[in-house]
């Protein structure tokens, strides 16, 4: 059977993801300068990790996806050609288990906390908490609602979320802080985007030492 080999311009596209790729690699780059290995958790039509990984070539980009939707991520990367990013791998966060890519030194995600189900979102921390090294950055990306503070456009789109699945919806920043920590991240800073989106990151705090036996 002949192998078609894929262009740009038949692959999945999303137009939010070239907007905001450049805000957002922006603030990788202030925080990524040395080499290391980032899992991109729902890369979807992986317009983020080509840019990412073009722009940092000293990271190694493992995108990840629902298995069905790997495809067309995997055709885009593959026309990347790109050294620092290899075949995405199979990521089911709802899935429960162990995830395939443990050990890595950082994790991204954008636009997945919303449409998550909040026990996606625990599910989300939970998998990280097991799968990044101590230390670890992970970068939040997306719409978030901060009480009396929420942007008008954020309480719209969760309404329209929440009409859609009421399991969707923007995700309270109260409601996250608590969860992280209980998997062993602190918020580390919150970096304004544009159209009211935020970039939350989150380090893993090393596990405390083993008591001594007395």
């Amino acid at each position: 059977m002949n192998r078609i080999e894929p262009d740009s311009a038949s692959l999945p596209w999303a137009p939010a993801a070239d907007e905001n790729k450049q805000a957002i690699l922006t603030v990788l780059q202030r925080h990524l300068r040395s080499p290391a290995s980032v899992l991109e958790l729902g890369a979807g039509t992986g317009q983020h990790a080509v840019h990412f990984a073009t722009a940092l070539p000293w990271l190694r980009w493992l995108a990840s996806e629902l298995p069905a939707l790997l495809p067309g991520l995997a055709a885009r990367l593959a026309l990347a050609g790109l050294p620092n990013l290899p075949p995405p791998c199979p990521l089911d966060v709802l899935a429960g288990g162990e995830w395939p890519v443990p050990g890595v030194d950082h994790a991204y995600t954008a636009n997945t906390a919303h449409i998550l189900p909040w026990r996606g979102v625990i599910a989300l921390f939970a998998g990280l908490a097991r799968s990044l090294r101590p230390d670890g950055l992970f970068f939040l990306y997306g719409p978030v609602l901060d009480g009396p503070a929420s942007a008008d456009s954020n309480l719209r789109f969760d309404a329209a979320l929440r009409a859609r699945d009421p399991l969707q919806g923007v995700r309270e920043l109260a409601d996250l802080l608590p969860l992280a920590k209980t998997h062993g991240f602190e918020l580390l800073s919150i970096e304004a985007m544009p159209r009211d989106n935020v970039t939350l990151i989150w380090r893993l705090r090393p596990a405390p030492p083993a008591a001594l036996p007395t």
